[in-house]
C-alpha cells in the first residue's frame, strides 16, 4: 500500500502534465478510424472469450458440483478372470 500511493500519484502528475502542454494537431482523422477502434475493441473481447470458454461455459452449464462421497455399493475383489 506504501508503494502504490507514489506510483499513483507520479501517473497522475505525468497525465497532467500531457494534457497541459497538448498543441492542436492539425490533422485528418479518417471516418473509418471509428470502426477501426471499434474492431480492435471486439476482437479483444473475442479472445479474452476464446481463453476463458472453458469457465463460461462452467457458469452456464447445468451440472452439479462433484462430490468425493463414498458410493454405497462395495468394490468386487479382483478377480483372475477378469485380468487384461
Amino acid at each position: 500500500m506504501k508503494r502504490i500511493l507514489p506510483v499513483f500519484v507520479s501517473i497522475v502528475t505525468c497525465v497532467c502534465l500531457l494534457l497541459a502542454t497538448e498543441r492542436r494537431a492539425m490533422a485528418y482523422v479518417d471516418p473509418g478510424s471509428g470502426l477501426l477502434a471499434l474492431q480492435s475493441i471486439a476482437s479483444m473481447f473475442a479472445a479474452a472469450a476464446f481463453f476463458l470458454r472453458r469457465r463460461i461455459m462452467a457458469v452456464f452449464s447445468r451440472k452439479k458440483p462433484v462430490t468425493n462421497t463414498p458410493s454405497p455399493v462395495s468394490p468386487r475383489k479382483e478377480d483372475s478372470r477378469h485380468a487384461a
